[in-house]
């Protein structure tokens, strides 16, 4: 398996498919997941001619389980080291929920300053802010994230079971067709990570604002959202994140969940393809 050191020394895994001369993507997971969240788009892309690469963020997946360092500047930072270990340029950033966060930062303080992206994609991310704010009063109570917290101690395991089986799908609606080999899946990347990332991100993906980073995102950036994402509310996250990038085109998915990458692969590929491409 491929690591990479960070700049604090911890080993970050990372995948890399595809023609060293091709275009590359770049994938930045959600949580509590891993790279292997993106294995669809990995192999859709890959077909299309791109070289993929994903990796785990630190403290989830195969990366080391350190103690610290569980924040959007530490998540970025390990970005940027594996960006520049594979020397990608041109590259086209897509992140998923925190991993939105991570790939705004990116995308912002490291990838523009150092000429080494040519477009992002945002798909049911969390900035600006998840938590209600006084600058951004449509977002959630503390109570929720607390909510997230005591599950994740009393019983992880319990947890991440109902989050995947639930509203991350959208399979607790009435008319869903839950698909039990997506929720096992879910179950066993959250439960390859560790306890302590997983609970220190949860601040880090609720109460960092990212303002700063949508503006300073000026590369053309596609902003994917469904309507009926139970996890990361669309109005206070991709309608948002319109508002602020310099150069935003945005899709609203009707009825569609947080967990779209997955279960509807198919139409996001072909949006984000042509977004690529464009």
């Amino acid at each position: 398996m491929a690591y990479v050191s960070a700049a604090d020394g911890t080993q970050i895994f990372y995948k890399d498919w595809g023609p060293r001369d091709a275009q590359p993507i770049v994938f930045h997971h959600g949580w509590p997941l891993s790279s292997d969240d993106w294995d669809t788009q990995m192999l859709f892309f890959l077909d299309q001619g791109f070289r993929v690469v994903a990796h785990d963020r630190r403290g989830h997946g195969r990366s080391q389980q350190v103690s610290e360092g569980h924040d959007m500047d530490h998540y970025a930072n390990d970005a940027a080291a594996v960006t520049a270990h594979l020397d990608l340029k041109n590259a086209v950033h897509i992140g998923h929920s925190t991993g939105g966060g991570e790939a705004a930062r990116y995308v912002a303080q490291h990838g523009i300053p150092q000429g080494r992206v040519a477009k992002a994609v945002l798909v049911a991310a969390v900035p600006p802010i998840m938590i209600k704010t006084e600058r951004y009063p449509g977002g959630l109570d503390m109570e929720v994230f607390d909510g997230f917290r005591s599950g994740l101690s009393a019983n992880r395991a319990a947890f991440f079971r109902d989050v995947a089986s639930g509203p991350f799908y959208g399979f607790n609606r009435e008319d869903s067709q839950p698909d039990e080999a997506v929720v096992d899946n879910w179950w066993r990347q959250g439960m390859m990570g560790s306890a302590k990332a997983h609970y220190d991100g949860i601040k880090a993906f609720s109460e960092t604002d990212q303002t700063d980073d949508l503006k300073a995102m000026t590369v053309p950036t596609l902003v994917l959202h469904g309507d009926d994402d139970q996890v990361v509310p669309y109005k206070n996250a991709a309608l948002l994140q319109a508002d602020l990038l310099p150069d935003a085109t945005l899709k609203i998915y009707e009825g569609l969940s947080h967990g779209m990458l997955t279960v509807n692969a198919d139409t996001l590929n072909a949006d984000i393809l042509a977004f690529i491409r464009s």
